[in-house]
């Protein structure tokens, strides 16, 4: 006997297995469709880039009762008569376009009194200045205005209604 038989031998032996699960029957539940179709993953949902923080800072906030021509108060105050206009001067400093600048009146009791939105554009040092009225007189205690950049809070000034 040569040893080529049992190499022989070995191959014949996968040959028939091989041929055998070629010819083997179907279970007569599973049905002669095609084949799934393999799953593609879905496009990555576009990411939106996190709003980039306000490259200005707010340098100061003034109140009075009115600004100049340069926008700044001539003469700040922090106790306000109920019919008073409440002026509010913001001074920021830095470059910005678009940046979102808001001033907020807020009673002592937490109520928003008035807001006023603004957009920015700078390329530097710059002032802006909101105007807040009440046609029905403010009521009389203590509230806060506060300067938000992009959501944030930059700033408060406390003052009194008399």
């Amino acid at each position: 006997m040569t040893t080529r038989h049992p190499y022989l031998l070995t191959a014949a032996i996968v040959a028939a297995l091989a041929l055998a699960g070629c010819n083997r029957k179907t279970d007569d539940t599973m049905a002669d469709t095609a084949p799934a179709p393999i799953a593609t993953p879905a496009p990555a949902p576009a990411m939106t880039p996190a709003p980039m923080p306000a490259a200005i800072t707010v340098a100061s906030v003034t109140l009075g009762t009115s600004a100049g021509a340069d926008k700044r108060i001539a003469t700040p105050m922090s106790t306000f008569k109920p019919n008073d206009p409440i002026v509010v001067s913001v001074a920021t400093n830095g470059a910005a376009q678009n940046v979102d600048v808001r001033g907020k009146l807020v009673f002592q009791d937490g109520q928003t009194a008035g807001e006023q939105p603004t957009m920015l554009n700078t390329t530097g040092a710059d002032t802006t200045v909101m105007t807040f009225t009440n046609a029905n007189a403010w009521p009389a205690g203590n509230y806060k205005a506060e300067i938000w950049v992009n959501g944030q809070m930059a700033q408060s000034k406390n003052f009194t209604v008399q």
